[in-house]
């Protein structure tokens, strides 16, 4: 089965209309069987714009445990895949095949475990079909049958594939403009691979503003989204236990509109307390950081200067955002124009309506954080892990970059 979320485009409406059904979500679900005939299941998850893609793929062997996976698929038409992550991803013709990497090749019977892509297309882009595990047809495919099975009436609604959700999820916008593969245009593009000591030097020192105690900066070569090297931060609990690693570079050619993309992996949800895992000094705030973290379970921007907070604390701003996901690479993207004093966020290449300031006073989202002129002039970048309560977190970064215009996943 695969499943389908995307802006509708008109190239793409004949090929979703042949098996769709709608959920209360906004997802668009291209059903076939309810069961696996082989066992095992890829469910594909498209995010797609005129032009090009990402998708999340998410492989389940069913009930037989695999010590390592290749996932194969075909394409309906002209898609090319650019780049994917958590798996070393190649295309020939139109058939695209992904293998596990060192640390995700495992999978538990019952189990499972995801990856993505990312990729364009020319005149059309369709649902793709011919999922294989290991050479196993998966998602109910089986042998081709000798004779015609009978015919019988399609069910007028498909199965469940997943209890329905108890709320609405936040309204997220897909993005405008196709986003450029890679780090063209970026000022700072680091994948950290230069890095050749256990600690960060170099284009990086480690940092503990005010105060230091049990928070760690390391060098990673088991955990990495790509190549052989990430940076792992070992952030514990409490305030002076907080741990950054800050660029040497000098960022100041990026100009008002700052573009942000980096790769982060994470082991503990966020918890109801505020923390931080992204600063930037801001000269035009008595050089206070503008944070990215999270409150209340969720991710958030907070203003050191007044902290103030995006989207607001209530039940209704909280639910705008999102949590970061746990034990997978994301993809978080910011931009922030100093001159019209405006911040977007997306999360895995989507927009997140909770973490997005747009200069108009929006109650419970953007009311608390215009209650004054906002014109940020960012002059670093800090990542790392910062507690003002009871959270404690592991976490990774890999593949950051930062320039004037989108830089994409």
């Amino acid at each position: 089965m695969t499943i389908l979320r995307a802006r509708p485009v008109p190239t793409l409406a004949v090929v979703a209309a042949l098996a769709a059904a709608v959920t209360a979500t906004g997802t668009v679900l291209l059903t076939g069987s309810a069961a696996a005939a082989q066992g095992c299941r890829v469910d594909y998850t498209p995010n797609q714009w005129p032009g090009g893609f990402t998708a999340n793929i998410k492989v389940a062997p069913g009930d037989t445990a695999v010590s390592s996976w290749t996932v194969t698929w075909t394409y309906a038409a002209d898609e090319r895949v650019t780049n994917g992550w958590n798996a070393t991803v190649s295309q020939s013709g139109s058939t695209v095949t992904a293998r596990n990497m060192s640390y995700n090749g495992s999978i538990p019977a019952g189990g499972s475990t995801e990856f993505g892509v990312q990729g364009t297309f020319g005149s059309s882009g369709g649902a793709p079909t011919g999922f294989s595990l290991n050479g196993v047809p998966c998602n109910g495919t089986g042998p081709t049958p000798t004779s015609a099975p009978p015919t019988s009436a399609p069910p007028t609604t498909p199965p469940p594939t997943m209890p329905p959700p108890t709320s609405a999820p936040p309204t997220s916008a897909p993005p405008t403009t196709p986003p450029p593969t890679g780090c063209a245009g970026a000022v700072l593009c680091d994948g950290f691979e230069n890095q050749t000591g256990s600690t960060p030097s170099g284009d990086w020192t480690v940092v503990n503003p005010d105060c230091s105690g049990a928070g760690t900066a390391a060098i990673d070569t088991a955990v990495t989204h790509s190549g052989s090297r990430a940076v792992r931060i070992n952030g514990a609990a409490g305030y002076c236990n907080h741990v950054f690693i800050r660029s040497t570079k000098n960022l100041s050619s990026v100009g008002s509109v700052r573009y942000g993309r980096i790769w982060v992996r994470h082991t503990t949800a966020q918890p109801t307390d505020h923390t931080t895992m992204m600063a930037m000094t801001d000269a035009a705030d008595g050089n206070k950081d503008l944070r990215m973290g999270g409150q209340n379970g969720t991710m958030q921007w907070n203003r050191a200067s007044d902290d103030a907070t995006l989207p607001e604390q209530s039940p209704a701003g909280v639910a705008q955002s999102v949590p970061l996901p746990t034990n997978r690479w994301a993809c978080v993207e910011f931009m922030v124009d100093g001159s019209a004093g405006q911040l977007r966020t997306w999360l895995d290449g989507t927009a997140i309506t909770g973490l997005t300031a747009d200069g108009v006073p929006t109650h419970d989202i953007d009311g608390q954080w215009y209650n004054r002129t906002w014109r940020p002039q960012l002059t670093d970048l800090k990542l790392g892990w910062e507690s003002y309560g009871g959270g404690a977190d592991t976490l990774w970064y890999d593949d950051v970059a930062i320039g004037s215009s989108r830089i994409g996943c």
